[in-house]
């Protein structure tokens, strides 16, 4: 089993996660042929995925989802929620497979988790997927950790984790107090340190590999990111591996 990113941030966001024969795409917020050159850095085609998995309804992750989808007759999996917001875009879409926030999705030899997060949107998910002997959490846009978030991750071989936004940074910028008050809310997105607890309160034991993502670019960087990760666990900042906007990350195996 192994994942990569193509791109992490405001302006988009998808990650490859492959077992066996088969590769999933969680979130597609790029351009058809923008999608298909980000995909190619990593020695993949567009028609090498059986499948895309939605996270939410934001442009950044669902934006080019209907497109690329319909171009290269990629099925995609979206919550019943997120497809109430979105499903005049999904007619043009061959497959689309509505699923429940707590429904268990078998998709070729990967099995695939969501689990319900905190976040301004109609029906969020994240996941965690698994070839069976290892499991890659994936945590990108929340403004909360819940128990249920914890008992989810807890005991992952590998997770992608949001890094949105450093406190002070925000609160010191330039972005407007309502936006200001988004971000950092209930239902916005997860600060470092709120990273840094999440990893505080699950089971690390198996980890392998961490990466810090959905960096904001005005109001984080990844030094402070790295060092809030490598804190908690204890770890040399370097270890933290970061997802970026234009390269996001390489392959990393499990």
């Amino acid at each position: 089993m192994r994942f990569a990113s193509i791109g992490s941030g405001s302006e988009g966001n998808g990650l490859v996660v492959e077992a066996g024969c088969t590769r999933v795409l969680i979130d597609c917020g790029f351009g058809v042929r923008d999608a298909a050159a980000r995909l190619a850095r990593l020695g993949l085609s567009p028609g090498d995925l059986a499948g895309i998995l939605v996270t939410h309804e934001h442009s950044d992750h669902v934006g080019g989802v209907a497109a690329f989808a319909a171009r290269h007759d990629v099925p995609v999996w979206i919550t019943f929620g997120t497809l109430d917001v979105v499903g005049e875009r999904m007619a043009v879409v061959p497959r689309v497979y509505g699923f429940d926030s707590h429904d268990v999705l078998a998709i070729g030899d990967l099995d695939v988790r969501p689990f319900p997060v905190p976040h301004d949107a109609r029906e969020p998910v994240q996941f965690v997927l698994s070839d069976g002997a290892a499991r890659l959490g994936v945590l990108t846009d929340l403004g909360t950790v819940t128990p249920h978030v914890e008992a989810s991750l807890s005991g992952c071989d590998a997770l992608v984790l949001e890094c949105n936004h450093d406190e002070a940074m925000l609160a010191g910028g330039r972005y407007p107090y309502p936006l200001k008050q988004r971000i950092a809310g209930r239902f916005g997105h997860l600060c470092n340190e709120a990273a840094a607890a999440l990893l505080r309160a699950i089971d690390t034991t198996r980890l392998r590999h961490v990466i810090a993502a959905h960096l904001s670019r005005e109001n984080n960087t990844p030094d402070l990111a790295r060092g809030a990760l490598a804190g908690a666990l204890g770890c040399a900042p370097a270890w933290i591996g970061v997802a970026d906007q234009s390269e996001g990350f390489g392959w990393r195996q499990l």
